[in-house]
C-alpha cells in the first residue's frame, strides 16, 4: 500500500503551485476578456473584469490543486520507493548494489582529490550466532551499523556489503583522515557488548583500506582493501591496516 502523505515541504510545493498557475490563468482571463470586448468595440466594465479574475479561480482552482497535489504525491512515493530500493533492509545502510554504484559515480566525476574505502567484517560472527541466537546476531549488525554511521563525517558513504560486512567510503580522504575514521569506527564498536543472560561478549571488527587518487574502480579498490582486511584478522583482528598505494595500479596510486 502506498503511503500518499506528504512531508510539510510537499505541502508548500503544492499551495506555490496552484497559486501560481491560477494566478497566470486569471490574467490571461482577463487578458483575453479584454481583447474580445475591445474587438466588439465595448469596453471591460468593472464587473466583468472581476469576473474574468474570479471564475478561473472558482471554476479551476480546485481541479489545479487536486492535479498539484497527486503529483507531488506521486513525487513523493517514487522517492521513497527508490530510497528503499537502495537500502539494506537490516541496517538501513545502503545496500551493495547501491553503494557500489555511488562509489563508482563518485569515482568518474574526474576528480582528482584523494579518497579512501574502508571494508570493515565483523569479528567472531559465526560465534555470536552460535552463543547468541541469530535474532542477536542481527541485533549485533544493527548496532555496528550505527556506530559506523556515528563515526563517519557527513557525505561519506556506509554500506552493507553482504553478512558482517560493510563499506565506507571517505570523501577527499588522505592516509591520516582514513586512519583517524577508521580508529574511531574500530573504538566505537569495540565499547559495545551483547548480553544473553550471564554471557557478555565484548564486540569488534577488522577493517582494512585503501587510499587513492586517479582512474579506478571500485572491484580494484576492494580487491586491495579486502586483502588488508583478512591479514587485520589474521594478525588478531580488532584493528586497522590501510594498504600501500603500490598495490594499486599505477594511474590509480599516488
Amino acid at each position: 500500500m502506498v503511503d500518499w502523505k506528504l512531508p510539510r515541504s510537499g505541502w508548500g510545493r503544492v499551495w506555490q503551485r496552484t497559486a501560481v498557475v491560477i494566478g497566470i490563468s486569471s490574467l490571461l482571463s482577463l487578458a483575453v476578456s479584454e481583447a474580445i470586448m475591445l474587438v466588439l468595440s465595448r469596453g471591460m466594465d468593472l464587473a466583468g473584469a472581476v469576473a474574468s479574475m474570479v471564475l478561473p479561480i472558482v471554476l479551476g482552482g480546485p481541479a489545479m490543486f487536486y492535479m498539484q497535489l497527486r503529483s507531488a504525491q506521486l513525487a513523493e512515493a517514487n522517492r521513497k520507493l527508490e530510497a528503499l530500493a537502495a537500502t539494506d533492509w537490516l541496517t538501513d545502510c545502503l545496500n551493495r548494489r547501491a553503494f557500489t554504484t555511488r562509489v563508482d559515480a563518485a569515482l568518474g566525476n574526474g576528480s582528482a582529490e584523494r579518497n579512501a574505502l574502508l571494508v570493515i567484517d565483523a569479528d567472531h560472527f559465526k560465534t555470536i550466532n552460535d552463543r547468541f541466537g541469530h535474532h542477536r546476531g542481527d541485533e549485533v549488525l544493527q548496532l555496528i551499523a550505527e556506530a559506523i554511521r556515528a563515526s563517519v563525517r557527513e557525505g561519506d558513504l556506509v554500506g552493507r556489503l553482504g553478512g558482517e560486512e560493510f563499506g565506507v567510503f571517505l570523501h577527499g580522504a588522505n592516509d591520516i583522515i582514513a586512519m583517524h575514521v577508521g580508529e574511531r569506527i574500530r573504538k566505537s564498536i569495540n565499547a559495545l557488548f551483547v548480553r544473553s543472560d550471564d554471557i557478555v561478549q565484548r564486540l569488534s571488527v577488522s577493517i582494512g583500506g585503501v587510499t587513492f587518487e586517479g582512474a579506478v574502480g571500485f572491484a580494484e579498490l576492494f580487491r586491495v582493501a579486502d586483502t588488508r582486511l583478512y591479514e587485520a584478522k589474521r594478525l588478531g583482528r580488532n584493528q586497522i591496516l590501510m594498504a600501500d598505494s603500490g598495490e594499486l595500479p599505477r594511474s590509480a596510486s599516488a
